[in-house]
């Protein structure tokens, strides 16, 4: 099946370059471009694509807001949104996945890097750059408010605790069958469960839920 994409970006040069890295794999289109925010809401209830890579900063209505409405929406909360910055800032990972991203790269990034992502974000996994996972977690250390579903960590089975564990360390459903000697598909099943429980829409949510629940802190 082909990932079907929205570009954001507030440059038109920078649009145009991602479409074309995006349009020529076989199994990847862009279906719409969005010069700020508020374009790139109307353009995913209208298109419902798999993927919005997002900008942050944008006129009119930044990347934060349009994730966090995109993710909220009754017709849109099934596309993921990729965040893509210029600036390496620490309020921003957080308030990027906070709004319900599933995910926050530079744009400085390798091309096959970024393909990679957009497939992976489609896929529904969390996809983070190793400086962005240190900047989240440092921030999940200080913050008041749990997430919705921090709750339901109560109701978890000893086995549910280990995959959650797993998943805020950033492992794939392979890596996680191996270090607990499972199938794959029963790791996906065990993940699958977690996102049911704790009401997740996606790995980065998961992630989000056990360093601020407390069920991960740094240095697990």
């Amino acid at each position: 099946m082909t990932v079907r994409v929205v570009v954001a970006d507030d440059q038109a040069l920078v649009r145009s370059a991602f479409a074309m890295l995006i349009n020529n794999e076989p199994d990847l289109e862009v279906v719409a471009e969005a010069e700020d925010g508020a374009n790139a809401v109307d353009v995913t209830h209208m298109l419902h694509p798999d993927v919005v890579l997002m900008d942050v900063r944008m006129p009119h209505m930044d990347g934060i807001e349009a994730t966090r409405r995109i993710s909220a929406g009754a017709g849109t909360s099934e596309t993921r949104v990729l965040v893509l910055t210029t600036f390496d800032v620490d309020e921003y990972v957080y308030r990027a996945l906070r709004a319900g991203a599933s995910g926050f790269l530079l744009k400085d990034v390798p091309a096959a890097q970024l393909l990679h992502a957009i497939r992976v974000t489609a896929a529904g996994e969390a996809m983070l750059t190793p400086r962005a996972t240190r900047l989240l977690i440092e921030q999940f250390t200080t913050r008041r408010e749990p997430p919705a579903g921090v709750n339901a960590l109560a109701h978890l089975t000893d086995r549910e605790n280990d995959v959650l564990r797993l998943v805020a360390r950033g492992l794939s459903n392979q890596e996680i069958a191996d270090a607990l000697t499972i199938s794959t598909a029963t790791a996906k099943t065990h993940v699958a469960r977690l996102l049911a429980k704790l009401q997740a829409r996606d790995r980065a949510q998961l992630t989000m839920i056990a360093y601020e629940s407390g069920a991960v802190v740094p240095g697990d």
